[in-house]
């Protein structure tokens, strides 16, 4: 990964030698504006070696040992992705711990956004090094302009972050206090940075710079021990590759924490800002707010330069000081903007952005971006250099006013992939004992460039790293992110990299989305009732919850505690109260939510009405299933091909995957093989939201396809959908003998014939196509799957000609947000169904902004996206007008490109359009909804989408998904004209896009798109009052068990079970706290039917809450004895008066002498078809009743002598 060897190479050099003599100068002497011109790909290594200068400098001056903080080198890039790209560069030249990023706020300073937990996190660890190095100084800062011209709040360096060691005494509370001080939220179950919740002695934390949060056991006051531990499941990280921390190390999250200061300035200045006078209210309150920085001016003592936080004697370097100056004057412009315009705030209800008229304005202003000559004051005064590095030549003559430095490099030449030209060139510099090093960001590239090269007879050799001085006629190929390379040509010595060799770089690489999803294993999801929500009873039909609760039964030594759940059904007299059901929690499986209409009818209880509901619904439901089951047996007759087990190239591509996969890929994938590797041809359709790793599953699945030596066809409903899954696909089968290839509208006809002829001949391996691919010209020599995206944009008839392709075809069907019948089929179980739920981790919800259409909202929402370097979607869904629209925003926003795409152009002409866009070459692209399936643009990041009104659910959801690929926050405006009125269902549209905005929403839209439309051709009419009647959960569940009827296999209804015996058996409060996570495990433990399965959920409640305490193990016991009961065939064991009630008992002669010999004074009473045996005591006379443990060993005895077999 090193690349130091050049860095000894280039010292041979006068001009880039002096750069070191430069910055070892003492800051008195050393010039203070120093311009240098040099290459892009030289920056790096310009950087490193004015950092060994600072080094050597302060080495000299013998200040290394003397306790002061030893200079940094502070390189300040135009944006935040060239500051990442810049560290990552660095890292071939320096050692890691001495680098660090300071990034921006993804905010502007007086937007009612706080910033992310982890960037504030980064930030803070970043200042608190720079105040306090403790051994540890940093060398090279890398930071975006944003950053460097934001003021900071005073004294952030100086904050303690909360520290923890295993073994080590701190008393628990005071460490829960230091954690709310230091501004984490506490919850009851940790899922976000900046989070921590308490559990007896549990405590999990979740520190903003981490991967994974992490458990920490206390035991008394001393910590005890840490383990990681996975939000997905909430369950302790097991695995080969995992080593659990240490220490705890949580800096703040946020950048102004609440002090008693900070709460009584917050208290004065609620009568003189009215606009935020709720958020002063709650600072004052002691309780942080969403966006409380942009009060930080006014609530601090002072805000300070970045520049000043630096040790002095430090050396600031611009890089390419033209963009970073226009950078910064746009950021002030912006943000001007934003304080004059009301949308910085429209996110949370139009309240005015932070009121300006009061003699506060001065204040704030504080917070504003600085412009870069402040800056520069502010570097001088704390003897801090501003030097640049520029791609220009300066020199004397034309730069008058500062230093300059030339350094004798070029770019090199660029060969646009033309290999044989690039081959020949760069073999004639090998032979003229050039020194030549090649990088590549990845291993796969090295080795295939290092194939080329020996194709060629041009010597050359894949080293680790160089460390050492490149030799003169070897290439040396090694992997390193050094992004554009240079030349010498007096030195004969050059640095090549992908993108010069190539013409592109590999795309922008996300490897840095932040590693953390794991294996999981039962996803958490409590079940969260709030009072008032509705619920389904599967006895008892549809009810209202009102609450947990807990009883006690019996006095003294028997008294026992249950939970209840507490349901309110229709009153059974006209005007009466409500009547209550109070569900035990061991029979919470049978409890469902409701999702149907908006306000069902609450049932009456032991009415007939909802049986008649009920059966109405299966009556229906019984024809539908006959039909479904006609499709799903057909399916099952055919014998497909049972493909091989995993090969090791297999391993090998999947390995080679840059993200890590999400738990629910990593099932999903196996569901994929396992299904492809059966007789039976698969039918699995996986639903996943927008950009959830959909097409990874396909690239698996494509390959392990083309290892049996089967054809694979991929079909799309775009042809730019094609062709972005072509580079997928090449991209991750290069290096492998598999041949891709796409048919579309794109390809010249020869192209076209020429694959089709692959196609038939079996030459080409995967083909990816769209419509076309159905046609009858394309003949597959042998077929083996077929992969459908985005399949809800496949009419009927597509899907009629994909079946007479496919009878004994594998079919992988994917789509975020399935049309009704796909859902219903899958749901039912005629379809295998995946779905992906886990977003890639560092993705945030789309903030989603509904409301009327004004040029001033526009604009500005185009000047935010610009601002950071992004880029915006602009919906127009009318062909007619799309061109006034986009000349009406160029007007608006004079300083954005701005391309028009839709559907009626030339497709060469849409393909380029699309093509710059994706190469950043426009800023605004202005649309039909041509863009609503499958781009993946991850730079854009705004959307908006005028005359929202006109849009259905799906494709809404769709656009969203459109923006929110990076790591950036999002922003989606659905705008609908003012002066027209929203129809109804418009208004459901767009209330539901808008409540449904956390990622993974795809599911619940398709389920509120099918209770709106009813779920179509499907099943026509019949089943549209079903729904709403018994709730979709259960419908779904009676159609499944309809179909399971129909096959034969109806699997018998576990017996609702009834346990009452005096045990007490609960979650204790202090164990498990909060109703929703108690309602969550009762609920896992009630669907728990084996063994197995109650030893899983025991080891989770361990895992989470600690050891059991007594009335947990007895609730575990109890799950235990009701399997064994139910093995036994009874429904029914309570207590009735002094005896305890078995049902059904159906005893045979021999069993009812052994039940009185056993159990004297035992009585069956047929009338009630039970066996009444005494309650038992410690002793015959005079003894006490027994409970809890001893008396379920005594049932379970009961239940082994006499009832079982």
């Amino acid at each position: 990964m090193s690349l130091n060897g050049l860095r000894a190479a280039l010292a041979e050099d006068p001009s880039y030698a002096r750069v070191r003599t430069l910055a070892s100068r003492t800051p008195e002497r050393r010039s203070e504006d120093l311009q240098i011109g040099a290459p892009q790909g030289m920056r790096a290594a310009l950087l490193a070696e004015m950092v060994d200068g600072l080094a050597a400098a302060a080495d000299d001056a013998g200040t290394a040992g003397a306790g002061t903080t030893p200079p940094v080198v502070l390189a300040i890039t135009a944006t935040g992705r060239e500051a990442e790209d810049l560290a990552a560069a660095l890292r071939s030249y320096l050692p890691l711990a001495g680098i660090e990023e300071f990034p921006s706020w993804e905010t502007l300073p007086h937007e009612r956004l706080s910033p992310r937990s982890d960037t504030v996190g980064r930030r803070l660890s970043v200042l608190r090094r720079l105040a306090h190095p403790e051994g540890h100084p940093i060398s090279v800062i890398v930071a975006p302009v944003r950053a460097v011209v934001q003021p900071l709040v005073a004294g952030l360096g100086d904050l303690q972050p909360v520290s923890l060691k295993v073994g080590e005494e701190r008393q628990f509370d005071a460490v829960v206090k230091q954690l709310s001080e230091a501004a984490y939220a506490r919850v009851d179950m940790v899922s976000h940075r900046g989070e921590f919740a308490v559990r007896g002695g549990i405590l999990d934390v979740f520190p903003p710079t981490e991967d994974h949060p992490i458990r920490i056991d206390f035991f008394g006051d001393e910590v005890d021990s840490m383990r990681w531990f996975a939000v997905a499941d909430q369950r302790t990280l097991t695995g080969p590759h995992i080593t659990h921390p240490t220490e705890l190390y949580a800096p703040p999250c946020r950048e102004i924490l609440i002090t008693p200061s900070v709460m009584s300035r917050a208290a004065k200045l609620q009568s003189q800002m009215p606009a935020a006078a709720d958020m002063l209210e709650k600072i004052a309150g002691g309780i942080a707010v969403e966006g409380m920085e942009s009060l930080a001016p006014v609530l601090v003592d002072e805000m300070v330069p970045l520049m000043g936080e630096l040790p002095a004697g430090s050396l600031s370097v611009v890089v390419e000081p033209e963009k970073v100056r226009a950078r910064a004057h746009d950021l002030a412009a912006t943000n001007e903007e934003f304080l004059a315009a009301a949308w910085a705030t429209a996110s949370d209800g139009g309240a005015a952005p932070l009121d300006l008229s009061a003699g506060i304005s001065a204040d704030l202003e504080a917070a504003s971006f600085r412009s870069l000559a402040d800056t520069r004051s502010a570097a001088l005064a704390n003897s801090v250099g501003w030097w640049s590095i520029t791609s220009f030549n300066p020199d004397d003559e034309t730069v008058l006013d500062i230093d300059t430095l030339t350094i004798n490099a070029r770019e090199p030449r660029g060969y646009q992939g033309d290999v044989a030209e690039m081959m020949e060139f760069i073999g004639s510099r090998v032979r003229d004992a050039w020194r030549v090093v090649v990088v590549t960001e990845g291993p796969g590239p090295a080795a295939r460039l290092a194939e080329l090269f020996k194709d060629n007879d041009i010597p050359a050799s894949l080293t680790e790293s160089v460390d050492t001085e490149p030799v003169p006629g070897i290439i040396s190929i090694t992997t390193a992110s050094a992004g554009r390379g240079y030349v010498f040509d007096g030195l004969k010595t050059g640095l090549l990299t992908e993108a010069d060799l190539l013409g592109r770089a590999s795309a922008y690489s996300t490897r840095d989305m932040r590693k953390m999803p794991s294996k999981r294993r039962n996803a958490v999801d409590p079940l969260q009732l709030h009072e008032g929500d509705f619920v389904v009873h599967e006895q008892h039909g549809v009810g209202k919850f009102v609450e947990l609760i807990q009883r006690a039964t019996g006095a003294g030594a028997s008294k026992t505690v249950r939970e209840y759940m507490v349901l309110e059904y229709a009153p059974a007299k006209r005007g009466g109260p409500g009547d209550r059901l109070f569900v035990p929690t061991d029979q919470l499986d049978q409890i469902t939510r409701y999702v149907g209409g908006e306000t069902p009818v609450l049932s009456k209880m032991g009415g007939s009405d909802w049986a008649k509901t009920k059966s109405r619904a299966r009556k229906a439901v019984k024809e539908i299933a006959g039909e479904l089951i006609r499709l799903y047996s057909a399916r099952m007759a055919s014998k497909g091909h049972a493909f091989a087990k995993d090969t090791p190239w297999q391993r090998e591509l999947e390995e080679a995957f840059p993200y890590v996969e999400t738990p629910d890929q990593l099932t999903t994938i196996n569901e994929v093989k396992a299904d492809m590797e059966k007789e039976v041809p698969m039918d699995r359709l996986v639903s996943g939201d927008v950009g959830y790793g959909k097409t990874e599953i396909a690239v698996r699945a494509a390959f392990k396809a083309v290892q049996d030596g089967k054809q694979v066809a991929v079909l799309v409903p775009t042809t730019l959908l094609a062709q972005q899954h072509m580079e997928t696909f090449g991209e991750r089968f290069s290096g492998f003998p598999v041949r891709v290839e796409s048919l579309s509208r794109f390809q010249t006809s020869k192209q076209a014939k020429e694959t089709i002829e692959g196609v038939k001949n079996g030459s080409v391996d995967v083909v990816i196509g769209t419509h076309r691919l159905l046609s009858q010209e394309v003949q597959f020599k042998d077929l083996g799957l077929v992969i459908v995206d985005e399949e809800q944009r496949f009419g009927v008839e597509h899907k009629e000609a994909l079946k007479k392709m496919r009878t004994n075809v594998d079919v992988l069907a994917m789509s975020a947000t399935p049309i009704p019948r796909t859902l219903e089929m899958s749901l039912t179980g005629i379809r295998e169904t995946s779905t992906l739920a886990t977003p890639p981790e560092e993705r945030h919800p789309v903030l989603t902004y509904v409301g009327p259409y004004t040029d001033r909202q526009a604009s500005a929402a185009i000047r935010r996206e610009l601002m950071r370097e992004g880029q915006v979607f602009f919906v127009h869904n009318r062909v007619s007008s799309i061109d006034r629209t986009a000349a009406h925003l160029q007007e608006l926003v004079p300083e954005a490109r701005i391309a028009v795409a839709h559907g009626q152009m030339s497709e060469s002409k849409l393909e380029q359009i699309i093509v710059d866009f994706w190469e950043k070459r426009f800023d605004v692209l202005v649309c039909t909804t041509i863009i609503e399936t499958g781009l993946d643009i991850s730079n854009a990041n705004t959307l908006i989408v005028d005359r929202a009104d006109h849009f259905g659910l799906s494709q809404l959801h769709q656009l969203r998904g459109r923006v929110g690929r990076g790591r950036e926050r999002a922003y989606a405006y659905f705008l609908y004209p003012s002066e027209k009125p929203l129809g109804e269902v418009a208004l459901e549209r767009l209330k539901a896009v808008a409540t449904h905005n956390e990622l993974g929403a795809g599911m619940q839209l398709a389920m509120k798109d099918l209770e709106i439309r009813g779920a179509g051709n499907l099943l026509g009419g019949e089943q549209s009052g079903h729904i709403a009647g018994v709730g979709f959960d259960l419908y779904i569940r009676l159609v499944g068990e309809a179909v399971a009827d129909y096959r034969g296999e109806a699997e018998e209804k576990a017996a609702e079970m009834k346990i009452e015996l005096p045990v007490n058996a609960h979650l204790p409060h202090d164990y498990v706290p909060g109703e929703r996570l108690r309602l969550e495990a009762y609920r896992k433990l009630a669907s728990a039917v084996t063994y197995e399965g109650i030893d899983e959920v025991l080891a989770e409640l361990v895992d989470r809450y600690g050891e059991p305490p007594q009335a947990v193990k007895n609730l575990i016991e109890v799950a235990r004895f009701r399997v064994n009961a139910r093995e036994a065939g009874l429904t029914d064991v309570a207590l009735q008066g002094n005896f305890i009630k078995f049902a059904p008992a159906d005893l045979p002669e021999s069993r009812t002498m052994r039940l009185q010999r056993m159990y004297p004074g035992a009585q069956v009473k047929p009338a009630l078809n039970a066996v009444l045996v005494p309650k038992p005591k410690t002793a015959r006379i005079g003894g006490r009743d027994l409970v809890d443990a001893e008396i379920l060993a005594w049932a379970q005895q009961v239940v082994d002598a006499v009832f079982k077999e």
